[in-house]
């Protein structure tokens, strides 16, 4: 698949705002292991070549192993989560299917067993971001493997 042009070159003010909440997101009280692990299960979700690829980098730079890696399309089935994983990639999962329907309130109860309301905002705000760069990647076919991992 071939790339159709470089956004940056094209309009760079909407990268720019999306660079902003990447810095925000820096900024908050989430783990940053957690908040990628998010970024890539909704990148697999949403298959986002290009994104999987760079998350799958970034949190592999960040030593993640690879048997949480390969098991996270699984992460139900796959006893390397905790609890408060899998009450965060739930409410991924929930928010970036949200054409399904609301989310739902179970999913919901279980996420504030583990998090707090501001890191829920959190949370949410991680999952929003990287659906956005999810519908740029994929609309603007950005090439997977071309990315590589900088410091966080």
């Amino acid at each position: 698949m071939k790339q159709r042009f470089t956004q940056p070159k094209v309009a760079d003010g909407g990268r720019q705002a999306m660079l902003g909440l990447e810095r925000y997101l820096a900024e908050t009280s989430l783990d940053v292991k957690l908040r990628d692990l998010l970024k890539l299960r909704v990148s697999q979700i949403n298959g986002c070549a290009y994104c999987i690829d760079m998350h799958w980098k970034d949190l592999r730079k960040l030593g993640e192993n690879e048997q949480r890696l390969y098991g996270l399309d699984a992460w139900r089935e796959s006893p390397y989560y905790t609890d408060r994983e899998r009450a965060a990639l739930a409410w991924a999962e929930a928010v970036t299917n949200i054409t399904d329907g609301h989310v739902p309130d179970e999913v919901h109860a279980e996420v504030r067993q583990q998090f707090s309301e501001a890191e829920l905002v959190e949370l949410t705000m991680t999952v929003v971001t990287v659906n956005a760069w999810n519908r740029l990647a994929i609309s603007f076919r950005y090439t997977a493997g071309s990315y590589q991992p900088m410091q966080h």
